[in-house]
């Protein structure tokens, strides 16, 4: 907040007395001090001297892109953050472009502008990246497929992001660590809903649109930002969603409901997590979250594509926060940006899975839902899914009778909650992950039984989980840690 009040103080934070220039990567070099440290991210350069005293990684991480392109070191710790917003007012202008590469240089692989040329893309990805998908389309009196072929035999749909918004068409197959992109500005109109198949042996998607005008399309549309490519994964999409519900579930957390787009197909994988962004005074602030499901508890197992149009969220709210105030003030109906998934949790690994351990402290509890819903419906080799959740009281346990009642039903699943400030009346345990509390409750069905421990909480509560861990021989492979 004080550096945001900073902003808006009308103070030059650039020194260029709001004159935009042209930056040559020999004048980039020479702006490397603290008190004089400029850093490009994506083609944009920033003057960060006045950012360095609020920066929350402190002044040493910014000083190592200084008088540098950091797009890459931007993108490894925290990509998802709006530095356009944030830094506005120290933009000093735009990288030069730079001479065109020759076409006969192949080993030259540095990133310039926070972009590689096109030719070094190819190259690049040839080497290390999966084949570049390409994508055909047909059209009937009042539909219009876009068919686009993959080359993998892994995509599903939860690989396949969609948003028409306006005119603008996007589609974002994901694959490894890689997206396809198809981004046009389409040539007629469309109605709202599409839909989307995947013919996952062979690793084709289908995108159904539905035409306003019963009219022959001469062409698809005009190509937009990186249509037809295969590009590494950086940079989130958004789009806004509306709040459909809030209901409180503890004393300080709420569920809330949020509704794509008509025109939006998203489904989070299992696991993963996405990023809510809402403008604060001025600033647009984006804090990360992970879906889960309405209900632990299900008599009846629909089918994904039924609810797919919403999506929830266990928020914890924090009186004296920035982020979690405003999201309790939004009114049903008001809208909220949702990004595109992110996380590095694989389904793969539950493969022939027969213990599964979740430790959760808090909020922490989040990814811990749609994985125990999951693990207990679609894993053939299960024997025991076991969860120790720590909180600070007895009144800050989610969904606690939801857990009981789970583990009466299936008596694959045990629960155990832990308070670290329980009452006189507490029966259940107490206090913080230990080797005490944990030593018994590792233990695996069978001696040699293959296992994963899923741990989540605030970072303290995971680093002193995972040293445990270690403590106790398990494997890296053996233990996933949730963090954003």
């Amino acid at each position: 907040m004080d550096w945001i009040r900073l902003t808006k103080s009308g103070k030059d934070l650039t020194g260029l007395k709001g004159r935009l220039i042209e930056v040559t990567e020999e004048e980039l070099k020479k702006h490397n001090k603290k008190d004089d440290c400029w850093i490009c991210i994506r083609g944009l350069v920033y003057n960060v001297s006045p950012y360095m005293e609020y920066h929350p990684g402190g002044e040493d991480e910014l000083m190592k892109a200084a008088g540098s392109d950091g797009t890459d070191l931007f993108d490894q710790v925290h990509r998802w953050v709006n530095y356009e917003s944030m830094l506005k007012e120290c933009l000093v202008g735009r990288m030069a472009i730079k001479p065109a590469v020759p076409k006969d240089y192949r080993e030259e692989k540095k990133v310039v502008n926070g972009m590689l040329p096109k030719s070094q893309v190819t190259d690049a990805l040839a080497k290390e990246g999966p084949r570049s998908p390409s994508y055909d389309w047909f059209q009937t009196d009042s539909l219009v497929t876009i068919v686009i072929y993959t080359k993998q035999k892994d995509i599903n749909l939860d690989s396949v992001i969609v948003d028409h918004q306006d005119d603008s068409f996007r589609a974002e197959i994901i694959i490894k660590d890689y997206s396809y992109i198809i981004h046009l500005g389409l040539s007629h109109e469309i109605q709202e809903d599409l839909s989307v198949r995947v013919v996952e042996n062979v690793g084709k998607i289908e995108i159904v649109l539905k035409k306003k005008e019963n009219t022959s399309w001469k062409r698809l549309g005009h190509p937009l930002e990186n249509h037809d490519s295969l590009v590494p994964k950086k940079g989130l999409h958004y789009r806004k969603c509306q709040l459909i519900s809030k209901e409180g579930v503890t004393h300080d957390t709420k569920l809330f409901c949020l509704m794509l787009p008509p025109s939006t197909h998203l489904q989070v994988p299992i696991g993963q997590h996405v990023y809510l962004k809402l403008p604060i005074t001025g600033t647009e602030i984006v804090k990360p979250y992970t879906p889960v499901s309405d209900f632990l508890l299900s008599e009846v197992k629909e089918p994904v594509i039924l609810n797919n149009k919403y999506i929830y969220f266990l928020i914890k709210i924090y009186p004296a926060g920035l982020f979690t105030p405003e999201l309790d003030h939004l009114q049903i109906g008001d809208f909220v940006s949702v990004s595109n998934p992110e996380g590095n949790f694989k389904i793969s690994q539950f493969q022939e899975l027969e213990d599964l351990i979740l430790l959760a402290a808090g909020t922490g509890f989040t990814p811990m839902v749609k994985i125990l819903t999951y693990a207990l419906t679609n894993i053939p080799s299960l024997r025991k899914v076991k969860l120790m959740f720590f909180n600070k009281t007895e009144d800050d346990i989610i969904w606690r009778s939801q857990l009981e009642k789970l583990a009466f039903k299936d008596k694959r699943f045990d629960v155990e909650f832990v308070v670290s400030a329980p009452t006189s009346e507490w029966n259940g345990k107490r206090g913080h992950i230990s080797p005490a509390l944990l030593s018994e409750f590792l233990k695996r069905s069978l001696d040699k039984s293959k296992v994963l421990v899923c741990i989540c909480g605030p970072t303290p509560f995971t680093e002193q989980g995972i040293r445990l861990l270690h403590d106790l021989n398990f494997s890296k492979d053996e233990i996933h840690s949730f963090t954003a």
